[in-house]
């Protein structure tokens, strides 16, 4: 009965145009957009096993949470990578039948459905991967079986494509925390999956999709798919190590042609030991993470992917940790970052969306590869800029790239979303900026705005 309620509201839903809306790439393809046009910033959590091992209460508790927390993506996987074709789901069911990618079993599916469907409900895209990696090769890590090769893939993807056709609220996310190896099948592999899932669920044109790739110097899809069709947008995994200079793969795909929008998918994690370890270096902190997603997104993303560690394994006591989580993953919805990474978002929704531009030459000081890095971005047309200042280190910028000399300025404080009067400014090429504070965790953005387009206050909607 529950389901068939779910099922009516979804439908009700879409009937209404409430729930999530098909995703589209901007016109200048460097973001996402809303079928209707209206700007879409990719604000993701990371739930990879959710599937797998969440029931229908706890899929509830996770997805309303994500809702009221303000993310509108959710990242999560079908073939699991934590024995994900061998260990059931909370209702007994695997997803493959004898583990043939061509035989899926219904029971599975039916709750990969339901959590597709609630999530429509709330107005959240699902990321779906199809699959982890380790069901292409093992590598390191990872249970398989290696039960994937081109012609599977391809059915397995023309029947996840029929299936989800009709649910607007899905991008696909190909791959799975693998890079394909030199010499072997696996660029096939990934390429015949995509193509599956596109042929059935009507085209390239009726199907968002990425890829989720490994860590890697620069290039992230884009050094094996970036030409392929099927690739509507690149990714990075950048890797689970604080200060290190995440901004640099986007800066790289940034400068591809043809233009596509760019994200870091796989970011330092919330709770997470800092480069695997936490007995030198500790978990990561929030401003840990605040710092590469102001940088990604400033750097020239179109939204940026959160992740807590407790979470995306959905760890709780009885089950077998995986890097040293630190609590049950129900508590660990509520830690700071979960509740701050909406005005990041918030605070570009508040300015003119698809003119934004990496700014780097506004910053005029020599800039170290550092937490203390300061990143800029500006609009095309000069009506505003935000000037990123990780640990309030006074710094030179230049304002001559903006369009008027009438200037208003705002701080906008990222650990709580509020904006307060700024300095008064003028256009010109050398301005010693001196942010409110200093130190660890002390972050700012200066908002530069053009005082004749009477902006509201940074983070608020227009």
């Amino acid at each position: 009965m529950r389901k068939k309620i779910l099922a009516l509201l979804f439908l009700l839903t879409l009937a209404l145009g409430l729930s999530a809306q098909s995703l589209v790439v901007s016109p200048n393809g460097r973001f996402l957009a809303k079928a209707d046009g209206s700007p879409f910033f990719w604000l993701a959590d990371t739930a990879w096993e959710l599937f797998h091992r969440c029931d229908r209460s706890e899929v509830d508790l996770y997805l309303e949470k994500r809702a009221a927390q303000e993310f509108n993506v959710v990242q999560a996987v079908i073939l699991a990578e934590l024995d994900g074709l061998n260990e059931p789901n909370p209702y007994g069911e695997k997803p493959l039948i004898n583990n043939d990618p061509r035989t899926p079993n219904e029971g599975y599916f039916a709750h990969v459905d339901y959590t597709i469907e609630k999530a429509a409900t709330l107005g959240i895209t699902m990321a779906l991967l199809p699959t982890w990696g380790d069901k292409l090769y093992k590598d390191r890590w990872g249970e398989g079986p290696e039960v994937l090769n081109p012609e599977n893939a391809r059915a397995f993807g023309k029947w996840l494509g029929a299936r989800y056709a009709k649910y607007p609220n899905i991008v696909w996310i190909i791959g799975g925390d693998r890079n394909p190896r030199a010499g072997s099948q696996d660029e096939a592999v990934w390429n015949a999956l995509a193509e599956g899932i596109a042929q059935a669920a009507g085209g390239y044109a009726k199907t968002m999709m990425s890829y989720h790739p490994q860590p890697k110097e620069n290039g992230g899809s884009s050094t094996w798919f970036h030409h392929q069709e099927w690739l509507d947008f690149n990714m990075h995994q950048t890797g689970h190590c604080a200060n290190q200079g995440t901004y640099q793969h986007i800066t790289h795909d940034y400068q591809l042609q043809p233009t596509k929008p760019v994200l870091d998918g796989e970011p330092l994690y919330e709770d997470h030991p800092n480069c695997f370890n936490a007995k030198e270096l500790g978990h990561s902190i929030p401003q840990d993470i605040r710092r590469i997603m102001y940088w990604n997104v400033f750097a020239g993303a179109c939204g940026q992917t959160y992740g807590c560690h407790d979470v995306w394994q959905m760890y709780k006591p009885g089950r077998t940790p995986i890097n040293q989580p630190l609590r049950p993953w129900p508590q660990a919805l509520d830690l700071p970052m979960a509740n701050q990474v909406k005005h990041l978002k918030n605070l570009l929704l508040s300015r003119p969306f698809f003119t934004r531009i990496p700014a780097a030459a506004m910053i005029v000081d020599a800039q170290p590869d550092d937490h203390n890095h300061v990143m800029a971005t500006r609009d095309s047309e000069g009506s505003f800029a935000m000037i990123y200042f990780p640990t309030g280190k006074a710094t030179n910028i230049d304002f001559s790239s903006l369009a008027s000399s009438k200037l208003n300025s705002w701080w906008f404080d990222p650990r709580t979303g509020n904006a307060y009067p700024g300095p008064n400014l003028k256009r010109a090429p050398r301005l010693y900026i001196t942010p409110p504070t200093a130190g660890a965790g002390q972050d700012w953005v200066l908002v530069v705005d053009d005082a004749r387009r009477r902006f509201v206050a940074p983070g608020k909607m227009p």
